[in-house]
């Protein structure tokens, strides 16, 4: 149901005329479709109660999406909604439609209410949607009995009220408190510098950078150093299994050089006890990189 090009007042005039149905109407629509696939039916089923996600999506324009996607998710949510109900319940559309009404408009709201994401939990999607009404309540309630609640109190009523942690109420106050900025945003009014120019950076400094390159050129010399001390078959198997983007299998080089799995595996331990050797008595200091 695309709501791109409808005005606010065209839904609801729509919505406002549209057919009421009674129960007996309402259950035999709810069967054709669920029996038999009856799409003609599941339409005039919707269509009679977009009039009650109309009016549900308005109860969450405060916060600040446009209308049109608030009615397009109550939609979708009444379209779930239908699909899924079962009229031998006993149980009205529309009480059975409300929440799945709800439920969509609200995951939407959240969605995009911030970059971080806000409200995984059942008891953060609580705070989110009913902070501010608890904490009114909680703070009439205080004034009625002559009392003024601080801001730490208040946080722990909240909490007590709504059933979730108080890390989670100063967490939920601090992402209502303001919606996300830009980096690109200045610092002032004026020319002054965006934001983004005074994050640090978090790329290697030069100075690491040129100790990382001497490191890097010390290990690559006691390297070099330790493999000419092996003979060509023991350097050979060294590359093909550690130094290879592609490290060959014991199997392929026993093929090659007409030797078993077995025996090019004790050449090659062998050549890293050489290489362990000599690395440790030309510079002890190596096993402090490689370790």
């Amino acid at each position: 149901m695309a709501l791109d090009g409808y005005s606010d007042q065209t839904l609801s005039r729509q919505a406002r005329a549209a057919e009421l149905l009674d129960a007996e109407t309402e259950a035999a629509l709810a069967r054709a479709w669920r029996d038999h696939g009856d799409t003609a039916a599941l339409h005039r089923l919707v269509t009679a109660y977009m009039r009650l996600a109309i009016a549900t999506a308005a109860r969450f324009r405060r916060y600040g999406a446009p209308m049109n996607d608030l009615v397009q998710e109550a939609a979708l949510g009444l379209m779930k909604a239908a699909e899924k109900f079962d009229p031998d319940r006993g149980v009205r559309f529309s009480t059975y439609a409300v929440w799945w009404i709800k439920a969509g408009i609200q995951d939407h709201v959240m969605r995009n209410w911030s970059l971080v994401r806000t409200g995984s939990t059942s008891g953060q999607k609580a705070l989110f949607f009913n902070l501010r009404r608890v904490q009114a309540k909680l703070e009439r309630e205080a004034h009625a009995r002559g009392e003024v609640l601080d801001a730490a109190q208040l946080r722990e009523k909240v909490a007590s009220e709504i059933g979730v942690t108080l890390a989670e109420v100063q967490m939920m106050e601090g992402r209502l408190a303001g919606m996300d900025a830009s980096l690109n945003a200045t610092q002032a009014e004026d020319e002054g510098r965006e934001w983004i120019e005074v994050l640090p950076d978090d790329a290697p400094q030069a100075e690491a950078q040129v100790e990382a390159a001497h490191d890097r050129a010390r290990l690559r010399g006691w390297l070099a150093q330790a493999m000419a001390g092996l003979n060509p078959r023991e350097r050979h198997i060294v590359i093909e299994r550690r130094l290879r983007d592609e490290p060959r299998t014991l199997e392929s080089l026993g093929s090659e050089l007409g030797l078993s799995k077995e025996r090019i595996r004790q050449l090659e331990a062998a050549a890293y006890g050489k290489l362990r050797k000599s690395l440790t008595e030309a510079a002890p200091e190596v096993m402090a990189f490689l370790a």
